[in-house]
């Protein structure tokens, strides 16, 4: 199959960039609260940065969206290599790694925040700038892709952050064994996204986009 350059670069640059600078954020957020609660293993292993090098995963921050992005009709989708966390250095490990869990799909909900803002700006500033629709064209997608890697990683399953976020509400035990486990509700997840059940997903995601974009454009 034969690709153009010139047609796909684009479409590379206004989709891939934005999701890459997403998933850094994230684990740069998981990195930076673990150090906030004693554990300083993603400093101490160079993840603490947004330097997007050291958290590509090739098959899930590269090969997935870049196949989405060449074959229309796929399932944009992909992640990137989880940030190491020592429990042993934090205070309060169960509450800890509730927070650090937390702060992956916070910190997208955050840049989802500040696309609002910034297209705030645009349509009270920049309204008859040439630079107008394809600059809100490119926040609105900035907007949707954050806010899809937060209600994602909330699913309340392992390896995801909602997995690690719910077991600061079961027993141990229960919580050990979802861990020991983890390899096989991985599978699962990875399945049922190839099937497309997570399309769910769109309903919060696109209520909560359009509130976005009520404030942002009135």
């Amino acid at each position: 199959m034969h690709f153009d350059l010139m047609e796909i670069l684009p479409k590379v640059l206004i989709t891939f960039v934005p999701f890459l600078f997403a998933l850094c954020f994230h684990e740069y957020a998981h990195g930076w609260v673990a150090q906030m609660r004693g554990d300083n293993t993603a400093k101490m292993m160079g993840r603490l940065t947004m330097n997007p090098l050291v958290h590509m995963d090739f098959i899930g921050t590269f090969v997935l969206p870049m196949m989405a992005i060449l074959f229309p009709g796929g399932i944009f989708f992909g992640w990137a290599k989880p940030v190491p966390v020592n429990e042993r250095n934090l205070k309060n490990p169960r509450v800890d790694m509730f927070w650090i869990a937390l702060a992956g799909p916070v910190s997208n909900i955050f840049l989802a925040l500040v696309s609002t803002f910034l297209l705030w700006v645009l349509k009270h500033y920049f309204t008859g700038s040439e630079y107008f629709r394809p600059l809100a064209e490119i926040l609105v997608l900035f907007m949707g892709i954050n806010l899809y890697l937060a209600f994602f990683n909330l699913i309340p399953m392992h390896p995801l952050d909602g997995g690690k976020v719910l077991a600061r509400f079961l027993p141990a035990s229960v919580n050990y064994k979802l861990e020991q486990n983890e390899h096989i509700t991985s599978m699962v997840l990875l399945v049922l996204i190839l099937m497309g059940a997570v399309s769910f997903l769109a309903i919060p995601v696109e209520i909560i986009r359009q509130f976005l974009l009520v404030l942002a454009l009135g």
